[in-house]
């Protein structure tokens, strides 16, 4: 069982019907990408031709602060407001959208991008699967 799992398990109050398991993978691939884009903004930086990866560096740095927010946000589920939630996930899929466009754009020259845009894709399909569980 991952950390993420047990804290969710282990809340002393009701998650209010949602689908468990579809959250512990919501946080997980937001906590993931949001690692990815970071190292992958980093590797960008690192690389010769920085000037034409800095709408990448930006989008990376973006997507990963909003992964980040919407990681901690599901995380937290006292007091839970379902308009807030749902308007953070549409972000976060938005985001990462966004920013697995970019980075598959560079993918071909660059592997960071490559790995970046796989984690991009899996938190976007993570939030659009937990939004579609919301009432």
């Amino acid at each position: 069982m991952s950390t993420v799992a047990a804290m969710l398990e282990t809340h002393p109050k009701d998650l209010g019907g949602i689908d468990t398991a579809k959250l512990t993978t919501c946080i997980e691939a937001c906590i993931e990408c949001a690692q990815a884009c970071t190292a992958c903004a980093d590797a960008c930086l690192g690389e010769d031709a920085v000037s034409d990866l800095v709408t990448c560096i930006r989008t990376d740095l973006d997507c990963a602060d909003i992964c980040e927010a919407t990681g901690r946000v599901l995380s937290r589920r006292t007091g839970y407001d379902i308009t807030v939630t749902r308007s953070l996930l549409e972000a976060c899929a938005a985001a990462c959208k966004a920013c697995g466009d970019e980075c598959a754009s560079h993918a071909s020259h660059h592997g960071h991008c490559r790995a970046c845009a796989d984690a991009c894709r899996r938190c976007e399909q993570a939030c659009r699967a937990l939004i579609a569980t919301l009432g």
